[in-house]
């Protein structure tokens, strides 16, 4: 009698189905954000330059340690001649884009357009929660003591007046409802001035 090699007397089981937990949200800081999306936009032109860098409110967070679920990051290309945005999300909350890096639409550049002034990386030395700590000190503080549940939101750009990148740290959901905003300096960290 031969036995054949390989052979088991096993029964075959089914494979155990592992369920997936879902994931809760990942909060990170405007930077960490903005390095998520650019190497996306490195694969959409060969010389990415972003002009602004943005938080997204979602119900992940009120944005009160300089993190949130949601980024968004407009980047010009020079060679292109045209703009696209990227949104890098952590988030499963229903009213967020779905996880991980998505591309908007691209968009003609003129570099004369003050909103779309570009600004080199390595200006970006203070992160957005190092933003908020600095803001918290200029009336945030006040803000967020008198009125917990005020979402604070952050833009990043370039003021060409001054000619420096600054973090805008918003406290309140929308234009209409701002609180207060205060610039601070994303190179040094410094405070700039309360816009509102």
């Amino acid at each position: 009698m031969g036995l054949l090699p390989g052979c088991s007397d096993q029964s075959a089981k089914p494979a155990e189905s592992v369920k997936e937990e879902p994931k809760g949200p990942e909060l990170v800081t405007g930077r960490s954000g903005f390095q998520k999306v650019y190497i996306a936009a490195r694969g959409w032109a060969p010389d990415p330059q972003p002009f602004r860098i943005e938080s997204t409110p979602t119900s992940d967070g009120k944005g009160h340690d300089g993190k949130w679920a949601v980024w968004r990051t407009g980047f010009a290309s020079p060679s292109r001649r045209s703009v696209k945005t990227y949104i890098w999300s952590g988030s499963a909350a229903p009213d967020a884009p779905s996880r991980g890096v998505s591309a908007g639409t691209e968009d003609t550049y003129n570099p004369s357009n003050s909103s779309t002034t570009t600004f080199d990386v390595a200006f970006l030395k203070v992160d957005s929660d190092q933003a908020f700590a600095t803001a918290q000190k200029h009336g945030g503080d006040k803000v967020l003591e008198k009125s917990p549940d005020t979402p604070v939101n952050y833009v990043c750009d370039w003021n060409r007046n001054a000619n420096e990148l600054v973090w805008h740290v918003i406290y309140g959901a929308n234009r209409e409802t701002v609180k207060l905003t205060v610039a601070v300096n994303a190179s040094s960290g410094e405070f700039i001035r309360v816009e509102k």
